[in-house]
């Protein structure tokens, strides 16, 4: 056999879900948090610099970066499976704090925790859904992961509709069922095997001696660059609307608490239809160039209708069909496919977590200043978060590689002749 070649999981769809799961309780932090982030502002009399501080260092942004660029270091040294079992329980200190909380450190410290662990478990996730999945079908498992991060909104939106009356202590009820999560996937991870793929990497004398260092030259310097720039500035648009649409909405829009949650979670529903539809089914077939192209524009398209039209209800409506259907196959789906594919094995989590910790990292800045954006005139935000997408769309469009139907061994040998070429 090629040793090159991956012995795939004999329970892929298992692994996938389990391992997608950390998308589950990232997103679904970071919504509960927006969601939350309101009644914090009321209870506690926060200033806008203070949610901006909370934004910055929440499992949004900073935290989360940091605790990739560390985990996706560790992961490649370590293993997969040692990191993506064990940060659960981390997680699970840091959303105690939030169902506790009960002054606005609590708020920060727990984020802080939850970010540093989402972070961590976001490479190994990855790298092993791609490394576990069957040849043909890394796009149609990645597409998984990215159903269950939709799913993890959806469920802590209804949630919180339903709790609405409840106000702070149904904020608490839903950050409680995300601990739950936690300490369920735990124990259900501890009986999951580690990546053959990188057993045989590490394994291997010839590979096993890789430095991180490679990742700053030639062919994987221009792939890192490309995937931070695309989901960079995808990101910066899709950070700000996920963690400031409910308070947009209530501060600027006159919506309700109820009504943002609601427009919130049927989103959310429309990127899952769309993940299935689009990039699940076809990402592994057609031209990723213009699948991701697509997204772009519409995308583009939808961010627009803010920029050059007020801010009502039915605009918003308008703006979350356009913006979820284009954007759940787009840049995050393919981010995640494409990072995973890159990269040599022993260098694939230390890649993913470089990339995510300057994308996150880079939101968390920029969050700093989302709140005095959004007071000066949300029309000047919404035209910055268009050209966020657009230069992440081109971007995409330009370097976007065509790896339909190769296996992760194929892309590697063409690798390894590119570097002796």
């Amino acid at each position: 056999m090629d040793k090159l070649a991956p012995e795939n999981s004999q329970h892929p769809w298992r692994d996938t879900i389990l391992a997608g799961l950390a998308n589950y309780i990232d997103a679904g932090s970071i919504v509960a948090g927006s969601v939350a982030l309101a009644l914090w502002k009321e209870a506690y009399s926060l200033t806008d610099g203070f949610v901006g501080l909370i934004a910055a260092f929440s499992a949004n942004a900073i935290s989360a970066g940091i605790g990739a660029l560390v985990g996706g270091w560790l992961c490649d040294r370590y293993g997969r499976k040692r990191i993506y079992q064990w940060d659960m329980l981390v997680y699970a200190a840091g959303m105690t704090l939030l169902v506790l909380a009960s002054a606005p450190w609590m708020i920060v410290t727990g984020f802080v925790i939850v970010g540093l662990a989402v972070g961590a478990d976001i490479p190994a996730s990855w790298s092993l859904i791609a490394e576990q999945a069957p040849d043909g079908e890394r796009g149609k498992h990645s597409g998984v992961a990215q159903l269950l991060w939709y799913l993890g909104p959806v469920v802590v939106l209804l949630m919180s509709l339903a709790l609405t009356d409840l106000g702070i202590l149904g904020a608490r009820i839903v950050f409680a069922h995300l601990l739950v999560v936690a300490l369920v996937l735990t124990l259900m991870r501890s009986r999951m095997r580690e990546s053959r793929v990188w057993e045989a990497a590490r394994d291997d004398p010839d590979r096993s001696r890789a430095s991180w260092t490679v990742l700053f030259k030639g062919q994987y310097l221009v792939s890192l660059a490309s995937l931070v720039g695309m989901y960079g500035f995808w990101n910066l648009w899709a950070g700000t609307n996920g963690f400031f649409f409910p308070y947009i909405l209530r501060t600027v829009g006159a919506a309700t608490q109820a009504q943002s949650v609601a427009i919130q979670a049927l989103s959310f529903g429309l990127g899952m239809i769309s993940i299935y539809v689009m990039f699940m089914r076809l990402s592994d077939r057609v031209d990723q160039r213009l699948l991701f192209g697509a997204s772009a524009a519409i995308q583009v398209a939808g961010m627009a209708l803010l920029a050059v039209l007020p801010l009502t209800l039915p605009v918003a409506l308008l703006h979350v069909l356009l913006m979820q259907f284009g954007g759940a196959f787009g840049a995050q789906s393919f981010f995640q496919l494409w990072s995973s594919e890159m990269f040599p094995t022993l260098l694939r989590s230390t890649a993913q977590g470089i990339a995510f910790a300057i994308v996150r990292i880079g939101l968390g800045i920029f969050s700093f200043f989302v709140p005095w954006l959004t007071s000066t005139g949300f029309h000047t935000l919404a035209w910055i978060l268009t050209g966020f997408l657009a230069a992440s769309g081109l971007i995409g469009i330009l370097w976007a590689p065509r790896n339909a139907g190769k296996s992760l061994a194929e892309l590697e040998r063409e690798r390894e002749g590119t570097v002796s070429g």
